[in-house]
């Protein structure tokens, strides 16, 4: 018999948990013949849900039928697969597997800590969330004896990470004045650092014929929210006329062929990011995969995949930093991102140096062929070693860790 896995997650939500989620069914279909794919949609915040009438989108809306009718005959599952903050894991199977990416930070809520002992195992998207989980500790009090002990993430923990999506680049409509344009991609608010990233831009470059392109949205693709962020970016941007610089919008959906070929326009030459902090940073890694030189702090997610082994002058093999990075401090979150149970007030994240942020972008403009040549390696490595397949099947081998592989069982098929 085929495990019945119910994949509990906003797998129709444009966030990032929502294309985590659609990774793992990605995963679970490479292998039918073990699994019996359920799916429970989760609402996710206020992002965009996904509209595109494409394969993907029929096969979700037809799992979601099927788990409906499998609920109402009051089914059971062998397997749970919950992509979603910790706070909302919950044994559903006897079987029970949490997934989570949104660790940007230097430590997890004691709720984090508590509910890891409830599932079996947990699946993160980084080395730098796992060591975060498995780091962090709190004294805590047993409720029955009174003693304090020191609780901890003691939950076998596994990383796999997103796989690069190689997709034929389609021509946009899009044309930018200058040859060299940044390019950002954040949804607006405090942990990307968006902010600063154009006004150091702009400080930078205020006199010289460079773009930046900055591609974001603050929840919404609506035109609410393009007025919105249209707002704040004048905010930020102000007078253009006194300056040659120039700052570009791009606000609303696009898609993944779309937004690859965004990062393959001839005139976009870098991605620029200061965040704070990423779980795993899914625009770095784009970039990084359509070969796209990128300047960003060397901490947190990110750091997995812009790392490559290179021979040094005496032949050892060390990982060697195909990026450009920007030198950083570690600071107090910001009061206004924390978040009871889920961003600890007491937990750091990473701040970006201002003047190695701007030297980093001044050398990109004069040594870009030397950055392209870095990139393009970087490009080789993440497609080899970060593909699909390698991906699926890591995914698929850390869930069959737990069970015993099933026999063969009838494959439902979906029309």
């Amino acid at each position: 018999m085929r495990k019945k896995v119910l994949v509990n997650g906003p797998a129709l939500s444009q966030s990032g948990y929502g294309e985590h989620t659609r990774f793992l069914l990605r995963s679970l279909k490479t292998r039918e013949d073990t699994f019996d794919i359920y799916l429970n949609n989760l609402n996710w915040g206020k992002t965009n849900w996904l509209f595109e009438d494409d394969d993907e989108r029929r096969w979700l809306d037809f799992l979601l039928q099927k788990t409906i009718l499998y609920a109402q005959q009051k089914g059971s599952f062998d397997i749970s697969l919950q992509v979603t903050i910790p706070n909302e894991w919950k044994p559903i199977a006897p079987v029970n597997i949490g997934i989570t990416a949104g660790i940007e930070t230097t430590k997890v809520s004691p709720q984090w800590i508590e509910k890891s002992w409830g599932v079996d195992k947990i699946i993160t998207i980084s080395e730098h969330s796992k060591q975060v989980y498995q780091n962090t500790s709190y004294q805590a009090t047993n409720n029955e004896s009174g003693e304090t002990f020191v609780a901890r993430c003691t939950t076998p923990i596994d990383i796999v990470h997103y796989p690069a999506k190689v997709m034929d680049k389609i021509d946009l409509d899009i044309d930018f004045e200058y040859d060299f344009n940044f390019l950002t991609v954040a949804q607006w608010g405090p942990r990307k650092n968006l902010e600063n990233t154009i006004k150091w831009f702009i400080e930078e470059f205020k006199d010289k014929e460079v773009g930046l392109v900055v591609k974001t949205n603050f929840a919404k693709n609506c035109l609410l929210d393009r007025r919105l962020t249209n707002n704040n970016l004048r905010r930020v941007i102000g007078d253009e006329t006194e300056r040659k610089c120039k700052v570009y919008l791009l606000h609303g959906y696009m898609s993944d062929q779309e937004l690859n070929s965004l990062y393959q326009h001839p005139k976009v030459k870098c991605l620029l990011s200061a965040t704070h902090g990423e779980g795993f940073g899914l625009p770095i890694f784009e970039a990084a995969y359509n070969g796209l030189p990128v300047i960003a702090p060397a901490w947190s997610g990110h750091v997995d995949f812009l790392y490559m082994p290179k021979k040094d002058k005496n032949g050892k093999i060390k990982n060697k930093a195909m990026f450009s990075k920007v030198d950083y401090n570690l600071a107090p979150i910001l009061p206004e991102v924390v978040w009871d149970g889920v961003l600890q007030a007491d937990s750091m994240w990473c701040d970006a140096k201002e003047t190695s942020f701007k030297l980093k972008m001044k050398d990109m403009v004069d040594n870009l062929d030397r950055h392209n040549k870095r990139a393009k390696d970087l490009q080789e490595h993440v497609l080899e070693n970060f593909n699909q397949e390698k991906q699926y099947k890591a995914f698929t081998d850390s869930i069959l860790d737990l069970v015993s592989a099933p026999a063969e069982d009838e494959v439902l098929e979906f029309d």
